[in-house]
């Protein structure tokens, strides 16, 4: 319908590359509008606008699907199948800090989650999650670093697209690979 019709329009070049567009058009447009609905409380009134539903900036459902596939765009071309042993001492980038302070939260999101009921608090994990990944893949290089601090911030990058996709998947979002 119009969500698939505007995907469609927005990745068109995107699309060449992607084996079913149509699918992944849908899979994005399904989850703005589960962001849109669940970044509130439940129980609470908003105006639907359609222009900030389907923004890709910003706090909506197409910022964290481009954003886990960015992050598996990425994981697809640095990762050479070889892993040095990781090493944590290679992460003390304010930037590599951040992400990980803010990963450590996850499991009291869901708990938070669970006891009042209100998916807000983990749409607004994963959009935070989603910008901390963003300043993140501009700082940190893992293209020209050496062997172990690549290893350790591309495991750091794994690791935000594995929380991002999880948390989507429980608000019933499908993530996709690639836009």
């Amino acid at each position: 319908s119009y969500i698939i019709v505007f995907f469609l329009n927005v990745c068109h070049e995107a699309t060449k590359e992607l084996e079913d567009p149509e699918n992944t058009a849908e899979k994005v447009g399904v989850a703005a509008l589960i962001v849109q609905d669940f970044k509130g409380p439940l129980m609470a009134d908003y105006e639907f606008d359609w222009d900030r539903v389907l923004q890709s900036q910003g706090d909506t459902g197409v910022y964290l699907q481009y954003t886990h596939a960015r992050l598996c765009s990425l994981q697809r071309q640095c990762d050479n199948g070889t892993k040095i042993q990781f090493n944590p001492t290679y992460l003390q980038d304010p930037q590599a800090i951040a992400v990980l302070q803010h990963l450590l939260r996850y499991d009291e999101v869901l708990y938070q989650v669970s006891e009042d009921l209100q998916p807000r608090h983990l749409v607004n994990y994963l959009i935070m999650l989603s910008r901390l990944a963003s300043i993140a893949h501009r700082t940190l290089h893992i293209k020209g670093s050496l062997p172990e601090i690549a290893t350790a911030r591309l495991l750091l990058f794994e690791g935000i697209s594995s929380v991002l996709a999880n948390g989507m998947k429980l608000l019933g979002i499908t993530p996709v690979d690639k836009m």
